[in-house]
């Protein structure tokens, strides 16, 4: 055979894999466009991010929330949720830190908890003074916060979840963790019956916290989210009511 047919024999798998390399590339690129365009974060959100004579607010790769002039009692590790920006949880963790403690919200790479589940360790190697931690995390962000959990047995005393349950296979019925689920009726994501059905993944001593009338994107300030239902409250008492709930937890630290 010629080295010309031979060529042409050829010819049609360079164009094939230039075109699956295209693809690739094209499918790449659409996941990153997605990945770095979150949701939120809201204006209100905004707002909360600026320090007072209550809270001082560090901004950076974390977001950090302490309360002005008092030793926190403890403190709460949050993770976002899946493609949402960070700072849309600032009201809440404003909300929590006025109450006398050190709330740290972790950037996340590409805005997904998934790429990076332990930064819970760093956050708590910085603040080493801090003698009693809760992790948690909005929807896929506390859901990666269970996972933490389930890869660090007793790393933290409490685990607060909004909206959010444990993967089947990370269990935490045999955790020795005070664990608060906090939910929304109305939720069309993690809706009521996907929280029914973690009632097995989570310790016999959970506490379960409905909020009768809300819905997923309330748990954050950052506008509507495709899939979810629509909340009769208003995303004000929503944040009250989960900001309620998570202090009840973050009380009982320190305590058998």
């Amino acid at each position: 055979m010629s080295n010309e047919s031979r060529a042409r024999r050829r010819f049609p798998w360079r164009w094939l894999l230039l075109a699956l390399l295209a693809l690739v590339v094209v499918g790449v690129g659409a996941f990153l466009i997605w990945a770095y365009t979150p949701l939120g974060p809201a204006p209100e959100a905004m707002a909360a991010l600026v320090s007072d004579d209550k809270v001082q607010v560090e901004q950076g790769n974390w977001l950090v929330f302490t309360p002005v002039g008092v030793a926190p009692k403890a403190g709460l590790i949050l993770y976002p949720g899946g493609r949402v920006d960070y700072r849309s949880y600032a009201p809440q963790a404003r909300d929590i830190a006025a109450q006398g403690y050190l709330v740290v919200i972790p950037h996340m790479p590409l805005n997904l908890a998934v790429t990076a589940p332990n930064k819970a360790l760093e956050v708590m190697g910085v603040y080493s003074d801090v003698a009693h931690w809760a992790v948690g995390g909005h929807s896929l962000g506390g859901a990666m916060a269970a996972s933490f959990l389930y890869g660090h047995p007793g790393a933290t005393e409490g685990l607060v979840l909004w909206a959010a349950y444990p993967a089947s296979n990370n269990s935490l019925a045999g955790a020795n963790t005070k664990v608060t689920s906090i939910s929304a009726t109305n939720d069309g994501l993690a809706t009521p019956d996907k929280i029914a059905a973690s009632v097995p993944l989570l310790p016999p001593g959970t506490r379960w916290a409905p909020i009768e009338g809300g819905n997923h994107a309330q748990f954050g300030a950052y506008g509507p989210q495709p899939g979810d239902g629509t909340a009769t409250i208003t995303p004000e008492e929503q944040r009250r009511q989960t900001v309620a709930a998570t202090i009840d937890l973050l009380n009982s630290l320190g305590q058998p």
